[in-house]
Formats: structure tokens, sequence, C-alpha cells
């Protein structure tokens, strides 16, 4: 990270849902570049995910439910995760539900503001991430990648995280993606 980057990790709160909302769709529009159709892409609002942020934002249930977010110093969201239990059955390691010995955690978004990547806001936000979801008593984490999205799995795989083989195919705006997903190791 550069030494004039400067950043605090906290979680977020209801009034964060905007910032959440507006990065969400400028990283979409850079990192899926390529992979989604661009018209779908060009045409995202910040409006169209704003309730997911206030409702993920409002329903947190610390530490084990919540989004983190990554601010610079002028209180400039620069980039966000939200962290749950795994809602993929398959990903369970025990037939229980919450968190408890052998529970797994999701990262189900993770994002950097595209102008600030590659200066240590994401390896930061990644390591709270992955300590917070240790911290809440997951065994392992997971987080579903989009296949092709090379920049992303370089980074993840940098961090630790390795593929389990479980795929999940999607259609986003008429496009077939395949996602791949990946599992870390907490304790």
């Amino acid at each position: 990270m550069r030494n004039d980057v400067v950043m605090q990790i906290r979680r977020a709160v209801v009034a964060d849902a905007l910032g959440i909302a507006e990065l969400h769709v400028k990283s979409w529009q850079v990192g899926y570049l390529g992979l989604i159709p661009q018209t779908y892409l060009d045409g995202l609002e910040p409006q169209q995910r704003l309730l997911r942020w206030q409702t993920s934002t409002e329903e947190a249930s610390w530490p084990d439910r919540g989004v983190l977010v990554a601010e610079d110093d002028g209180g400039v969201i620069v980039g966000f995760a939200n962290l749950c239990p795994t809602r993929d059955p398959d990903a369970r390691a025990d037939t229980g539900v919450g968190v408890g010995a052998g529970s797994i955690g999701e990262i189900t978004s993770f994002y950097v503001l595209p102008s600030t990547w590659r200066q240590g806001i994401g390896r930061r936000l990644m390591t709270a991430s992955v300590e917070m979801l240790a911290y809440a008593g997951y065994a392992e984490a997971t987080l579903w990648v989009t296949e092709g999205n090379d920049r992303a799995i370089d980074f993840y795989s940098a961090l630790g995280w390795v593929p389990d083989g479980a795929v999940k195919d999607d259609v986003v705006a008429g496009a077939a993606i395949r996602d791949l997903r990946y599992r870390h190791a907490l304790r």
C-alpha cells in the first residue's frame, strides 16, 4: 500500500448505503467489462442497489453478519465487504445453522473503488473480513467469483483463497456466466 493512502475499516451503518451502492455500480462497470453485456453495465444506477445495502446494514448482526467498509480520510467509501453465514447448503461442514464448530461464513460481495485498485485497500479489507469471520467463530469462509475475472481470481489466490470445485451457472442480462467458489480456512 502506498504510504500516503490513509484509510480506516469499520462496520457499515445505514447512512453508508448510498456510498456502498455507488461503489458497487462503479466496480461492476469496470470489473465486469467484457464479461457482462456493456449495455447492462452502462445502465446500472446506484438507486437500483440502494435498498439492498440499506437492508444489509439495517439487519447487521455482528460479529457474524454485516458489511465492512473501507473509507479514506475524507470519509469516502473506497471498499466494502458483505459478510454472513454461507448461503450454500453444500458448503456447510455441519448440519446446523449458525456459527459454531465447523460452520462456514461467506463473503457475498467484495468490491474496491476501481480508481484505488493496487493501493493495498483490497488487501487490508480482505484481511479485516477474514479476521471478522474468524472472530465470529466460522471455521472457513467461501466467496464466489466470475470465471474470466482474472484480476479478482489473482487477487483472491494471492491471499490464500483456493477453488473448491463448486460452480454456479447464471444468466446476467442475457449473457451466460459461470461463478467459481473459493474457500479459505480461518483457523
